[in-house]
């Protein structure tokens, strides 16, 4: 594991960029269509359309505005993850592969592009996902938290991405996959970690972003989905006994600050993921565990992108 406050991972900051130019970047808008047809009737919020299957409540939306977010987020990691989709050495024919909580689908379409030789399963507790996909890729509306139907021993792979205010209990959920795996699969877990980072002290102790991310992390924990549970998955993962464990720690830049062209990139898909996304991470959250009205949380969050836009600000996430 690296440790953030290693010399020889410090992000560049790029010191060329005029402060009065702003920092917006356009919409990226979703590459699938939504099928809002065929969706469940979810419930609303506040504005915002939530699902309600599942035994547990699920703290994200999935609206149409949360979709292209998704979808953005997608691109933000083949770029963090240099022209990658995943990390585990799997061999080259997989013949099972398990997207567990695949929102629009859109990872499971991509690789099951990539392994004509794989089914590919996507899994999600809201039926989000397009009529239209390779013939080897399907979608299931179930709960991943609950008893799992499939075969045991059936997998090559295993696939998780940004579960965020989704599991109550992670352990539960890395034993089933363990099980569910052929001895040899490999399981891989992704998630940003609302852990703020921040190398060269141009962050503020007492800044909105300090306050937000705080915030995060106390809600997070009253609302059974601790922000920082990915830190604990490789002693999880260890614990239940799979073998080669590697964490992989990369800081994701939340603004176009770094002088890297690729981390500039990420670092625009992050600003952009939390302009747009921050009202459907946080309305539901805060109003549930921290007792705030949205229009509390409405005022609190233009405070918050005010700072987000400033590059002066060398902010990431692991």
């Amino acid at each position: 594991m690296m440790h953030p406050q290693d010399a020889e991972n410090l992000i560049q900051a790029d010191d060329t960029w005029d402060e009065d130019e702003g920092a917006d970047v356009a919409s990226s808008g979703s590459s699938l269509t939504s099928i809002t047809s065929s969706v469940l009737r979810g419930k609303v919020e506040d504005g915002r359309v939530y699902a309600v299957y599942g035994k547990e409540e699920y703290g994200m939306p999935m609206d149409d505005v949360e979709l292209d977010r998704i979808d953005m987020c997608h691109a933000k990691y083949y770029a963090l993850l240099e022209k990658r989709r995943f990390l585990a050495p799997i061999t080259e024919n997989p013949q099972k592969i398990l997207d567990l909580g695949c929102g629009t689908g859109i990872w499971s379409i991509d690789v099951a592009d990539m392994y004509p030789s794989a089914d590919v399963l996507g899994v999600d507790i809201a039926p989000t996902q397009p009529e239209w996909v390779p013939p080897n890729c399907q979608f299931e509306l179930d709960d991943i938290e609950q008893e799992w139907a499939w075969r045991e021993n059936s997998f090559d792979f295993i696939f998780a991405r940004d579960l965020i205010l989704a599991i109550r209990d992670w352990p539960r959920l890395i034993d089933q996959a363990y099980r569910h795996l052929k001895p040899g699969g490999y399981l891989e877990f992704q998630c940003v970690t609302g852990i703020l980072g921040c190398d060269d002290h141009t962050l503020r102790e007492n800044s909105p972003m300090r306050r937000f991310s705080d915030a995060m992390y106390e809600s997070t924990c009253l609302y059974g989905t601790p922000i920082d549970d990915p830190t604990r998955w490789k002693r999880w993962f260890e614990e239940r006994g799979f073998e080669d464990v590697t964490e992989v720690i990369h800081k994701m830049p939340l603004s176009p600050w770094p002088r890297d062209q690729r981390l500039k990139l990420i670092g625009a898909f992050e600003m952009e993921n939390l302009l747009f996304g921050l009202s459907g991470m946080v309305t539901r959250l805060f109003s549930k565990t921290l007792k705030w009205t949205p229009e509390q949380v409405q005022v609190f969050l233009v405070e918050l992108r005010k700072e987000i836009k400033n590059r002066n600000v060398h902010m990431y996430w692991p």
